[in-house]
């Protein structure tokens, strides 16, 4: 099975889900730097209608000025349009594999 990673490096939560998935007998795992390599918009909201989740569900408020910008009750679009022009607000981890989409917070929610 091949599981893709958004990651963030510095994120211990991050490399917690990589290591969970790197030691999964199986998984190709490819990691994506999504600081260095955001999504595109269009990939970023493929991404959440897999999961299940809206985009402001998927917005990272701790260490940003998310909630001071209102951006988690702004609309599915401009949460889009915020998270690709500074991919700092994506939360992360989000994995991808042909199971679906998993935001991984906590780390057990990628199993």
């Amino acid at each position: 099975m091949k599981a893709t990673i958004w990651h963030n490096p510095k994120c211990g939560t991050s490399r917690n889900t990589l290591a969970i998935l790197e030691e999964r007998d199986g998984v190709e795992v490819e990691v994506i730097e999504y600081l260095k390599t955001p999504p595109s918009r269009a990939k970023l909201a493929q991404l959440y209608a897999d999961a299940g989740i809206s985009p402001a569900e998927g917005l990272r408020l701790r260490g940003t000025d998310a909630e001071e910008r209102g951006l988690p009750a702004a609309d599915a679009d401009t949460v889009l349009d915020v998270m690709v022009a500074e991919p700092i607000l994506i939360e992360r981890p989000l994995v991808e594999t042909d199971k679906g989409v998993r935001l991984g917070r906590p780390k057990e929610k990628v199993e």
